[in-house]
């Protein structure tokens, strides 16, 4: 009987004490603090692209530009851009098949991949519009008038101010204000070849310029290593089978 009752005696204590203890237990439930995402901070924060390539952002203006060139491979619903690796490190035009293409492809200058580090990828126009996006989600391929709020903000001698100053221009005359930090990795042209690496910087905007046959063009932008200019041109320069850098732009 006395070991009947001490059983008894033990188990009202253990009740006793689970009910004294589980709301001190759920009271450091919740008390664990809430991770927080930072909010976005332009030219502080990052984005990353699909493939995981990790970039800068620069304020310039009202607008939140990529401080470096697109390396992507992929659009964003992870569907690979043909990769065009043909004519040799000159584009050879009896071997080349960029030219012909007529949906989004990529290439790098000269097959190099020294080049793809240091420049990013080359792309085609229609790489470039894609509906499947090229761009991290939330930014895009800036528009012709985008482009052109850009030079307007900047003023006087934008190109000057948007290249980066290196010894990769065969002129170094940039003083990069901005942190756009322009590099000259040429374009693949009309033909197929290479061009003009350490001597301009071409860029894609997202709009046609003129659609008549046999025409086929698309908006740039281009600086130059003699100019202080960002020049916009209408002519086989912007033919959209050719390959040029990209810079997105924060929607």
């Amino acid at each position: 009987m006395k070991y009947f009752l001490i059983s008894i005696l033990m188990l009202i204590s253990k009740i006793a004490l689970s009910q004294i203890m589980l709301p001190a237990y759920q009271g450091v439930v919740a008390k664990i603090p809430t991770v927080v995402t930072p909010a976005f901070a332009c030219g502080t924060s990052t984005i990353t692209d699909v493939d995981g390539n990790v970039y800068n952002t620069v304020s310039i203006g009202t607008q939140c530009w990529m401080a470096s060139n697109l390396r992507v491979t992929k659009y964003n619903n992870g569907y690979l851009i043909p990769l065009d690796n043909s004519g040799g490190s000159t584009g050879d035009v009896s071997t080349e098949t960029w030219t012909a293409r007529t949906s989004g492809a990529l290439t790098v200058y000269a097959h190099s991949n020294g080049n793809l580090i240091t420049y990013g990828y080359l792309y085609n126009w229609y790489a470039a519009t894609d509906s499947r996006e090229i761009c991290p989600t939330g930014w895009h391929v800036p528009s012709d008038a985008e482009w052109t709020t850009l030079t307007d903000f900047i003023g006087t001698n934008p190109g000057t101010k948007l290249k980066k100053n290196s010894t990769l221009w065969s002129t170094n005359t940039g003083t990069d204000n901005y942190g756009f930090s322009a590099l000259p990795g040429g374009y693949r042209d009309v033909n197929g070849g290479f061009t003009d690496i350490g001597g301009i910087s071409f860029f894609w905007s997202a709009n046609e310029s003129e659609v008549r046959a046999p025409l086929n063009r698309a908006w740039n932008r281009t600086m130059y290593y003699y100019s202080g200019i960002v020049g916009r041109t209408n002519s086989s320069y912007n033919d959209k089978s050719v390959g040029a850098s990209l810079r997105c732009l924060k929607d």
